[in-house]
């Protein structure tokens, strides 16, 4: 059996299809607003600044990183600090060359054109973004067969700003032509708290430092989870306590939604006890896994994965997953003698 979508979405970095207008509402409008990512941050303002100097569109801009860190949100701000329009699409629904040719000639000059997921666009829509984004020009076919003739046609100066959860999966030629390169890394504790306190503000919820604390420390290191658990704890907050989020509150609030002190959810917590219990710590393949938590192969690897090999509860090795010392300690259970960590004879 699997649990509800609450259940396992509560701390999953993907975005809710309900969220959209909730997030809209917390994005940060300026870079000055933005919280963490420091050294992006500066970059980009660099960039920018430049930019503006020069009265020129800046560089294409590529944010890489995991989801819900605020790559979106740094690409709406570049337009706001431009004072650019901004269009916003996605690699999958870029389909074909023509779908992209469409959207380039419609752009006006300085426009900042976003598009997410970029590394899951069409390869003829890539090659056509190749020209459009070196030299702002784009050759549109008309006809079919031998009589096909191409049109160059001029486009505006624009700048693309591109973002991808898996930069690995971007083509050479396509990465080579982003003149800057951002990485987003995970979010500190102290940094999720500033941003708890900025949308409990904007959401009107009485936060206490202990409370926004609390929220930080099982927020997986994303702002994303962060604000969700905030919206999650102040609704129990209203119904069970004061309306007043403190440390007990959170607390009591985010064991209700099964979110324990690691940040780890309901699937997090099946994986892990399905292979130490079931399978003495492993290595146990994934298909095995999946199987035996009553989950979709692509959803324990995406989902729960991630977070519990950055925790340091499970390795990824060519025998399969294992649990570490850790994932054992986590459970209450001694773990075994010699169920360490994966050495090099074991690559």
């Amino acid at each position: 059996m699997t649990g509800g979508p609450l259940e396992r979405d509560v701390v999953s970095p993907l975005p809710d299809v309900d969220e959209t207008d909730i997030e809209a509402s917390l994005r940060p409008k300026q870079l000055a607003e933005f919280v963490g990512q420091p050294k992006v941050r500066e970059q980009l303002q660099v960039v920018l600044e430049s930019a503006m100097r020069r009265n020129r569109p800046p560089d294409h801009v590529l944010l890489s990183g995991p989801p819900g860190l605020g790559k979106t949100s740094l690409a709406m701000i570049i337009a706001a600090e431009l004072g650019a329009p901004f269009r916003l699409t996605s690699g999958p629904a870029i389909e074909r060359a023509g779908d992209l040719a469409a959207l380039l000639t419609s752009l006006g000059e300085g426009e900042v054109l976003f598009i997410d997921e970029i590394h899951r666009i069409a390869r003829p829509a890539e090659e056509l973004l190749y020209m459009a984004m070196e030299d702002f020009r784009v050759d549109v076919m008309v006809g079919k067969g031998p009589g096909a003739t191409a049109i160059p046609l001029d486009l505006a100066p624009f700048t693309l700003v591109g973002a991808t959860t898996r930069a690995g999966l971007l083509t050479g030629p396509l990465r080579d032509r982003f003149g800057f390169t951002g990485h987003m890394d995970f979010y500190d504790v102290a940094e999720l708290e500033l941003v708890l306190h900025r949308s409990a503000q904007l959401l009107g919820v009485r936060l206490t430092p202990e409370g926004g604390a609390e929220i930080a420390s099982r927020s997986r290191g994303t702002p994303r989870i962060a604000n969700r658990l905030l919206r999650r704890v102040r609704d129990f907050a209203e119904v069970r306590a004061d309306g007043i989020v403190t440390s007990a509150v959170a607390h009591d609030a985010l064991a209700v939604y099964d979110v324990d002190e690691l940040g780890l959810d309901r699937l997090d917590k099946a994986v892990l006890n399905a292979l130490v219990r079931r399978f003495g710590g492993g290595p146990v393949g994934v298909s095995t896994l999946a199987v035996a938590v009553g989950e979709e192969i692509e959803t324990v690897q995406e989902v729960a994965e991630p977070f519990l090999v950055r925790a340091g509860l499970l390795a990824r090795t060519p025998r399969g997953r294992v649990a570490t010392p850790a994932a054992w300690h986590h459970l209450g259970i001694q773990p075994p003698p010699g169920s360490g960590a994966p050495t090099l004879f074991d690559a």
